[in-house]
């Protein structure tokens, strides 16, 4: 079933972009974390156009996140005070990430860049969770437990002024730092499409020392806003979202979603982790292997 991608200026099997946000979704459902991590750099080995890719893989994570937080919302899962932070953060990191897009794109180096980018923070973040899912196996197949990990912010946290209290959070810590975080996160969801949770999550376990009770469904909530304020953004200036592509992706998602949540509650989740850190390692591999190969022609001439 082919379909023609009016923004991406290329026919697709449609089929396949359903089946590509099906995969995003179902591990989405599985893992716990946004699928837009996957969904770009799978759309670009596809053949999409990084820029496209990026943009309208920002617009399927929005959907996909508003289901969660209605979900995370009904349990008291989401924490108003420190989204409301992150969320600002992220909207003036997209602004940000807008103006360092379109630098990017005059220079010619967009593509480069997001490619890099996500080699970078794949590759680090898949290695990060690779090593904490195989040091907790091992510990079961030993019996000797690790020790408990102590709730605490980053020191770094500890010095910020201005000091607020985030009641749901359990936190005594300057809104100066779920503000700088949500910038990042704003940053990278403009040039990369992605939804930031899988970067979210442990900053916010481990440098802003939240209650892992309201973790994901804070993350949601900024993922939502910023994602929707990522989508206009690139509708606005690049015009680089593919409506099309999008509800295509969304539609493979949803169903997707529903599936891999069946599959976690039969699977135990320092496994899970494992293979989720696989795939983010392969998937880097893979990028950094197309940053360096060298194609057999370098230069091609089309007709006019």
């Amino acid at each position: 079933m082919d379909v023609y991608l009016p923004i991406a200026n290329l026919a697709v099997n449609g089929l396949v972009i359903i089946a590509l946000g099906g995969l995003t979704g179902l591990l989405s459902g599985m893992f716990g974390v946004g699928g837009g991590f996957l969904t770009t750099p799978l759309l670009i080995f596809y053949g999409i156009p990084p820029t496209v890719a990026a943009a309208s893989a920002a617009s399927q994570v929005t959907g996909a996140s508003v289901s969660g937080v209605f979900a995370h919302s009904r349990r008291g899962g989401v924490d108003y005070q420190m989204g409301g932070m992150l969320v600002l953060g992220g909207i003036i990191g997209t602004g940000f990430g807008a103006l360092l897009f379109r630098l990017l794109t005059a220079l010619g180096q967009i593509d480069t860049v997001i490619n890099v980018l996500y080699v970078l923070l794949l590759g680090g973040i898949g290695s990060f969770m690779a090593r904490d899912s195989v040091r907790e196996i091992r510990a079961q197949r030993t019996g000797i437990p690790l020790p408990a990990r102590k709730r605490r912010h980053h020191p770094l946290v500890a010095n910020l002024p201005w000091r607020w209290r985030f009641y749901r959070s359990g936190l005594y810590i300057s809104p100066l730092a779920p503000l700088l975080l949500g910038m990042a996160t704003g940053i990278l969801t403009m040039l990369m499409g992605i939804g930031g949770g899988f970067m979210l999550v442990p900053a916010m376990l481990y440098i802003l020392g939240m209650s892992a009770s309201v973790v994901v469904g804070t993350s949601l909530f900024q993922i939502m806003f910023v994602t929707m304020a990522t989508t206009m953004t690139h509708a606005l200036t690049t015009r680089a979202v593919d409506l099309v592509l999008a509800v295509l992706l969304l539609l493979g998602s949803v169903t997707g979603a529903q599936v891999g949540a069946n599959v976690a509650l039969q699977v135990r989740p320092e496994r899970l982790r494992l293979v989720l850190a696989a795939i983010v390692l392969i998937v880097a591999f893979r990028m950094a292997l197309g940053l360096t190969y060298r194609p057999d022609a370098i230069y091609t001439v089309s007709p006019l």
